[in-house]
């Protein structure tokens, strides 16, 4: 392999695995979301906005959804338009915009009106509901973002076993049989 193509594999190396990475840090945050559903959404007021305190400060995690998009773009832009990295790649985009597009739509408006649940507004029942729905939503978007980039991992690694060359016979050796 080419020099130039040696530093483009390892490239694509760090930004797939920046990108698994990333993605499955922030697919943590959003299954805490999801897994927590079930218990919450049925609260009274006064506990559910008690419970709600424990997401100070996770908006100083949104970085990582900023490096998650990096990657992702940066792996799409190095595959070489490989059919199934960049495909996959491309879907793992696709399921991350929806997730943001979700939580602006949706999750950022109810922190907004309930400032960031510190004050019960008189329709906060159907807050909550669009901040959890909203979320679970989100978390099987980052989920499929990262099914999509696994994918593109096996793709690369696919890829990159069917461009080795054969391995040549040995003198006074027997090539395998098939």
């Amino acid at each position: 392999m080419a020099n130039g193509g040696r530093a483009r594999s390892w490239a694509c190396d760090i930004a797939m695995f920046v990108a698994l990475l990333s993605t499955a840090v922030a697919l943590g945050g959003a299954l805490a979301h999801l897994l927590e559903l079930p218990n919450k959404i049925h609260l009274p007021a006064a506990e559910y906005f008690i419970v709600q305190g424990i997401y100070r400060g996770w908006n100083r995690l949104g970085f990582v959804l900023f490096v998650q998009l990096l990657s992702i773009l940066t792996l799409i832009a190095l595959s070489g338009r490989r059919n199934g990295i960049f495909w996959s790649g491309l879907a793992a985009l696709l399921c991350l915009m929806g997730a943001q597009a979700l939580f602006w739509l949706y999750t950022f408006p109810a922190n907004v009106a309930t400032a960031n649940w510190t004050v019960i507004p008189q329709d906060w029942e159907q807050l909550r509901f669009q901040w959890e729905i909203s979320h679970a939503a989100g978390a099987f978007l980052q989920l499929g973002a990262m099914i999509a980039l696994i994918i593109a991992s096996i793709a690369r690694a696919r890829s990159d076993y069917a461009e080795e060359p054969a391995a040549e016979p040995r003198a006074g050796s027997s090539a395998p049989s098939p």
